[in-house]
């Protein structure tokens, strides 16, 4: 006969095994950044893994308009292109560790 609290001792194992590779997993994100763009290119905006801004770039031209409300827009739109894009990494990243299981909480 198995037995069971062998089992749990197991799952509990690989649960820390897998807790340990996901936060250097997210240790290393820091380090690993995407970029978002808006209107054309004339704002780039760039986010790294921990979902942090690392930079923003504004054409001068953009800003020569004077049209503030617009260049608002366009900020907000490359930074919600970049953050989209960071998740979308930091998913990808999450599948390797969790083998494709879906972990609610973790992106």
């Amino acid at each position: 006969m198995k037995n069971p609290m062998g089992n749990m001792g197991n799952l509990l194992k690989q649960a820390q095994a897998m807790q340990a590779q996901m936060a250097k997993v997210q240790e290393q994100a820091s380090s690993k950044t995407v970029t978002g763009t808006a209107g054309g290119g004339s704002v780039t905006v760039t986010v790294n893994g921990a979902m942090q801004l690392v930079g923003i770039v504004i054409d001068p031209e953009v800003v020569k308009s004077g049209d503030v409300e617009m260049v608002q827009d366009l900020v907000m739109a490359a930074s919600n292109d970049a953050l989209k894009k960071a998740r979308e990494m930091m998913a990808d990243a999450m599948k390797l560790v969790t083998g494709g299981m879906n972990v609610p909480g973790l992106t």
